[in-house]
């Protein structure tokens, strides 16, 4: 991720969305004074950068496996990267399964990408959303639903999961319900993320900081700290 700031105004982190021919490009939601003001910026206004921090989704450990990416909501903007890379050398994977869930189809992001992905042989691609008007014809229910219609070989599956929390929590324990190996489920975090460097704290959580020890973290290392009740 990087953290970019409207001057006089404040800085959020931004999950990378793509990079392709030398162009950074990140999908902003506008939700606040900061992400408002980035939002209205045009074409050659001056905006602040810093960055690349954390971790990232480490494609190239899933070479020569299945991969399955489960995203909700804002959560396909940092998963796009993944689907970009392996559609450049698709053929050094496996069975790719993509599952995209929205709150309804007007706020499901990059449906032409969407639209060119369902129509290749070599990809699966299931997207659900949680309220659907009369002109809707797909599926219409939460992401995690389609976990179980994912074909996917649970031996040689690597997973990769963003999305709210609590989507996250109950997707990753799908997958593995399906015989995934934990070690090979990745999901990213978000938290309050200020310094971006650990110094500032804001984004601890139990003995991590999100900024620098993620956002992308492993199953095995995440699901206890998930477990625990925030007050």
């Amino acid at each position: 991720f990087y953290m970019l700031w409207a001057f006089g105004i404040g800085e959020v982190p931004i999950s990378v969305a793509g990079y392709d021919d030398g162009v950074l490009t990140h999908t902003i939601r506008g939700v606040g004074a900061v992400t408002n003001a980035l939002c209205a910026a045009h074409a050659g206004d001056l905006v602040g950068v810093r960055g690349p921090f954390g971790s990232s989704w480490g494609v190239g450990s899933a070479r020569g496996r299945d991969v399955l990416v489960v995203a909700g909501g804002l959560g396909i903007a940092p998963v796009r990267p993944i689907v970009t890379e392996i559609l450049a050398d698709r053929d050094a994977f496996g069975a790719v399964s993509l599952l995209f869930g929205a709150r309804s189809p007007d706020l499901l992001l990059y449906p032409d990408e969407i639209a060119e992905w369902r129509g290749r042989f070599d990809l699966d691609v299931e997207v659900t959303v949680d309220s659907a008007d009369p002109s809707w014809r797909g599926d219409v229910g939460v992401v995690t639903k389609l976990v179980d219609r994912a074909r996917l070989d649970p031996e040689r599956t690597t997973a990769f999961i963003c999305g709210p929390e609590v989507m996250m929590r109950f997707a990753a324990a799908s997958v593995v319900d399906r015989g995934v190996a934990p070690e090979h489920v990745w999901l990213s975090l978000e938290r309050n993320m200020h310094c971006a460097i650990g110094h500032c704290g804001h984004c601890q959580l139990g003995p991590m900081f999100v900024c620098k020890d993620g956002p992308v973290v492993g199953w095995p290392t995440i699901e206890p700290l998930m477990a625990v009740r925030a007050r």
